[in-house]
């Protein structure tokens, strides 16, 4: 008998169930709120209505900054190499990483911005018919940069608002920031008069670039603050869409397995979904003995490689060429890649980058943040399973790539790394092959 009213009971939540549906089919769809955005399907392409949106609450990090380590990304594989976007979700909190290199990221940054200036940091007007001007996004990222930075790292940076009643357009309705204070270095900055992007250039270890949608649905690079790059240059990139970009870069196989993906990503990208990724390459430096007292590791220009950063692109002492464009043939490496010289290992340098990319609500900006993190080959063969690991992964490169990293400037370094893997291998620090 239980039984038979647990059976009568669940057909009468069906059929209501079924009437609800019947009853709303009959009516419609329920009306979208006033102020919602339209479907990201329906906007046209260069157009964007800002989208109310509130940044998930941040986590405060109390630990002392002097005591952060860098993160040790590792980013190679064993066995094939595969071009990938190879994107995932980010974390909300995890949008910005300080450690206790920040005072040396800030120093080299600093003085790159006074020596250096606009060809460092440039904000693009509109293009009239093309792509709206980099300022208003540029805005907006200083002012979220700084309204995330004051609440993740509390003792790091502390901020002034603009007096109650002058703006509300600070997270959770809170007056706007006026100042940012970075504390351990005893810098404050102004968000009402200085250059946007300038500012929130020093307050990170990050570069930054500013991206937005034309009225062609190509993405422009209308704004940028690159100050750490290594092997490329603002000025040769500032203004050009993100094929353009790559395609100039001859990044390989962007044609045939990146550039279809990417351009439906861009266009899809929500602003509640922020994605990471990294990739990596090697830096060859000068001996200690040779080296930038203040940059010994060649973070903000990679020269012994890449040469004068003055130089024009293309001539010697560049890796990659000028592309001529996107209908001619790809241009040929320069003088760098044929290079077959053995290498000292102390002289290598694996460079890892950390992109996030994070569309703004307001402007609908689509934020790249680059974070760059080096580390000496001496180091990295102590770790467990890295030698090994790192060995195969260079010796799988496809050939497109092995020129695009340059691998023979540093190809000699494969048996430092096989003979630090099978010293592992001995110890039982790692297998043969990588298995476990």
């Amino acid at each position: 008998m239980p039984d038979t009213w647990q059976i009568l009971a669940a057909l009468l939540v069906c059929a209501a169930a079924l009437a609800v549906r019947a009853l709303r089919t009959l009516r419609g769809p329920a009306p979208a709120p006033a102020d919602a955005p339209p479907p990201r399907s329906a906007r046209a392409p260069g157009e964007w209505a800002p989208e109310p949106f509130a940044y998930p609450p941040v986590a405060p990090c109390r630990e002392a900054l002097a005591a952060v380590k860098p993160v040790p990304y590792r980013p190679f594989k064993w066995g094939d190499y595969h071009v990938t976007m190879g994107i995932r979700s980010m974390p909300w909190d995890e949008w910005i990483e300080l450690d206790r290199d920040f005072a040396h990221f800030h120093r080299i940054r600093a003085r790159r911005i006074e020596t250096r200036g606009e060809k460092l940091v440039q904000v693009l007007p509109e293009r009239p018919g093309l792509v709206k001007g980099g300022h208003d996004a540029a805005v907006e990222l200083v002012h979220e940069l700084a309204e995330y930075l004051s609440r993740r790292f509390p003792d790091v940076y502390h901020v002034t608002r603009a007096a109650p009643g002058r703006s509300a357009a600070g997270w959770q309705g809170l007056p706007s920031i006026a100042e940012i204070t970075i504390v351990p270095l005893g810098k404050t900055y102004s968000l009402e008069d200085g250059d946007p992007l300038t500012v929130a250039s020093l307050l990170v270890q990050e570069d930054l670039a500013i991206m937005l949608e034309g009225t062609d649905g190509r993405y422009y690079l209308q704004g940028g603050a690159i100050l750490i790059p290594g092997m490329w240059r603002l000025r040769d990139k500032i203004g050009m869409s993100l094929d353009d970009i790559h395609l100039s870069g001859t990044v390989p196989q962007f044609e045939r397995k990146l550039q279809p993906s990417m351009a439906r990503f861009f266009r899809r990208m929500p602003v509640a979904r922020p994605v990471v990724r990294n990739n990596y390459s090697f830096q060859v430096v000068a001996p200690r003995a040779h080296a930038d007292a203040e940059d010994p590791d060649e973070l903000a220009w990679a020269r012994t490689m890449k040469g004068d950063e003055d130089v024009a692109a293309g001539e010697p002492g560049f890796l990659r060429a000028e592309y001529p464009g996107v209908d001619g043939a790809h241009a040929a490496a320069h003088d760098l890649a044929d290079c077959s010289a053995p290498v000292d290992p102390s002289c290598v340098r694996l460079r890892v980058e950390r992109q996030t990319l994070r569309r703004l609500p307001r402007t609908g900006a689509i934020v790249f943040t680059i974070r760059v993190y080096l580390t000496p080959l001496e180091e990295l063969v102590q770790e467990p399973d890295v030698p090994g690991r790192l060995a195969s992964a260079i010796r799988s490169w496809p050939e497109d790539v092995a020129r695009y990293k340059a691998r023979s400037v540093f190809e000699s370094i494969l048996g430092y790394l096989d003979a630090h893997h099978e010293e592992q291998v001995r110890s039982g620090l790692a297998t043969a092959d990588g298995q476990k």
